[in-house]
């Protein structure tokens, strides 16, 4: 059975995330006060409607006790982006994360049960930054403030080594997860799989770990 997405909020981090979910074919209801706004996304998400999501009747309505996961994604109006996020947790909606406009937005977002708090810019941040500091790394992504997951190119150093004799986790404290090879994904490769010419690291831990394995053992 697919599961079903609401955005709520849709500006630019919003909209963003309404176009991605119908480009995976999934379902999402765009929801935003501004008429305008709720035309625009009708033509692209999957349902698209003007309500207020701090307004408990809309919420009803609309029927969000039916969602799996809810995003909040105000722009600067902090209180509509709490309420909301509250008013969804209380009716029940599994997964609801929640965009968070600085640091104290995101301590209450995470008092009142928010599952996730995203800060786009910041993670955006990190991400390019990684990537310029490292010719090997990818892709970075910040699972919590101290652990991430990267992926990392196999050079020459680790070619044709087992998982056993790299021994990452022992000598760097942090995991390979998986192992991507041309098209092909290895999920928890086991001891014995080597690493071969072109593959992508899929590498798991907490922050010093992994910027250890990268400085010393790629």
């Amino acid at each position: 059975m697919k599961k079903q997405y609401a955005v709520f909020g849709l500006g630019q981090f919003g909209g963003s995330l309404v176009k991605s979910f119908v480009e995976l074919g999934e379902d999402v209801l765009a929801i935003d006060t501004n008429p305008s706004k709720v035309k625009e996304y009708s033509k692209i998400a999957t349902h698209a409607v003007q309500a207020n999501g701090v307004d408990e009747d809309s919420l009803k309505e609309i029927g969000i006790r039916n969602f799996d996961h809810a995003f909040v994604s105000f722009g600067e109006n902090i209180e509509s982006s709490i309420l909301t996020s509250l008013l969804l947790k209380d009716h029940g909606v599994p997964r609801v994360w929640s965009k968070a406009q600085n640091e104290y937005h995101h301590k209450v977002l995470s008092k009142i049960g928010v599952d996730r708090v995203i800060h786009p810019e910041r993670e955006m941040a990190k991400r390019i930054a990684h990537h310029t500091v490292s010719d090997n790394i990818i892709d970075y992504v910040e699972l919590s403030e101290e652990y991430s997951m990267v992926e990392i190119v196999a050079t020459n150093k680790l070619y044709d080594k087992s998982l056993t004799e790299l021994n990452v986790r022992g000598k760097y404290g942090c995991t390979i997860v998986g192992i991507q090879r041309d098209k092909q994904m290895i999920i928890s490769p086991v001891a014995d799989e080597r690493v071969l010419k072109n593959d992508i690291l899929i590498v798991m831990g907490h922050n010093s770990a992994i910027h250890r394995f990268e400085k010393e053992g790629v």
